[in-house]
């Protein structure tokens, strides 16, 4: 049988970002789970403008390339994990518009969070983007792994170095998306 595909989705695309760093070590925690086929699509090189499609999305009448390209990607996916950055109280708009450029194809899958910032580790993102996940009929997971003062993190090659907490975080967050994403497989193949 095979393996659920796990999407991750690097949601930052500013200069000088930490979402690649964060984004190599969930991959690698989530191919140690040994439970996913593990995909990461970072949304700086997906390099999709902001939504340019004249038709709703849930009709899926596409006219851009790059938007047939995002969804089949989603498509094949049966679970996400948003890796995300915390600006101003929320999630980036990169993320939020990636998301808006689709509707079917996120349907009846899981998705956990993995958000880092200073103080707050990411928290008030992760709560924003459970709304607009739900509203997709997307099962946000409960569980989430939450970085604060994630800079504090990297190494002097700027790679993420984690702790005994938030590893133990993200493993109880993938079993979770992995419970999930059976659980809602019935439902994915009725699509």
């Amino acid at each position: 049988m095979a393996k659920p595909v796990l999407r991750i989705v690097i949601g930052s695309t500013r200069p000088g970002r930490i979402g690649p760093s964060v984004a190599t070590w969930i991959a690698d925690r989530a191919r140690d789970h040994g439970g996913f086929d593990v995909q990461v699509t970072d949304l700086a090189e997906l390099n999709l403008p902001m939504y340019d499609e004249p038709n709703h999305p849930r009709l899926r009448q596409y006219v851009h390339q790059h938007t047939k390209d995002w969804s089949a990607l989603v498509d094949a996916s049966d679970a996400f994990i948003f890796v995300i950055p915390e600006y101003n109280y929320g999630f980036n708009a990169a993320t939020k518009n990636a998301i808006d450029y689709l509707h079917g194809e996120w349907q009846h899958k899981p998705a956990g969070i993995v958000s880092y910032g200073g103080i707050s580790a990411g928290t008030r993102a992760t709560q924003m983007l459970k709304q607009v996940l739900t509203t997709l009929k997307i099962m946000p997971v409960p569980e989430s792994v939450n970085i604060p003062f994630v800079g504090q993190l990297l190494d002097e090659d700027r790679r993420f170095k984690s702790s005994e907490l938030i590893d133990a975080s993200a493993t109880a967050m993938l079993d979770e998306v992995l419970a999930w994403s059976g659980a809602l497989a019935t439902l994915r193949a009725g699509n």
